[in-house]
């Protein structure tokens, strides 16, 4: 299997998922949306469902080099938590938030055998997380970073799901000032 072509695809697909949405939509109906065949995608994918593991696989991964790209400017934790959230839940990346929960949402209701259990859309995140704290001087907690990450995920489902974004902003801030209190930000 040539793997350029695999990852020019998949590229294909989140771009087109993002825009259009994905639940309930063939395989047909997504190579068409891209540009190719069904087949193309069963050969370079497997089933519907390999295609959607892919799909969260290179969000995750996108936005997990996002966060390890923020810790290498970020001066402190504080600092590298409120640019991570400005990018994650911003205008450029809310269609791939989106996305990422109508994908975990399917996987979530047994439409999915690609193999993802919650511990494999976190496990890898707090890896990251570990690393970033690490690089700006804050002694890694793997429960708290589980936390952090949790609500994190909760309040971009808030804001996609259409609650005031400057609601969602000051919730995050306030769980940063929450955190502060503990935890030297």
């Amino acid at each position: 299997m040539n793997q350029r072509a695999r990852q020019r695809l998949l590229a294909e697909v989140v771009e087109y998922a993002a825009d259009q949405g994905i639940a309930g939509r063939s395989l047909r109906e997504i190579a068409a949306g891209v540009g190719t065949s069904h087949r193309m995608l069963l050969y370079h994918f497997g089933t519907r469902e390999g295609l959607l593991d892919a799909i969260v696989s290179d969000m995750e991964d996108r936005q997990r080099d996002l966060l390890a790209s923020l810790a290498e400017s970020a001066e402190t934790p504080r600092e590298l938590m409120t640019a991570l959230w400005a990018e994650l839940s911003g205008p450029r990346l809310r269609p791939f938030v989106r996305l990422f929960f109508e994908v975990a949402g399917i996987a979530a209701a047994g439409g999915t055998d690609g193999g993802r259990r919650p511990d494999g859309l976190t496990g890898p995140w707090l890896d990251g997380a570990v690393e970033a704290a690490k690089s700006v001087g804050l002694e890694a907690d793997p429960p708290l970073l589980r936390a952090g990450i949790a609500l994190t995920r909760g309040l971009l489902l808030d804001l996609v799901s259409g609650a005031d974004p400057h609601e969602v902003d000051a919730a995050h801030a306030s769980y940063l000032d929450l955190l502060g209190r503990s935890t030297p930000l």
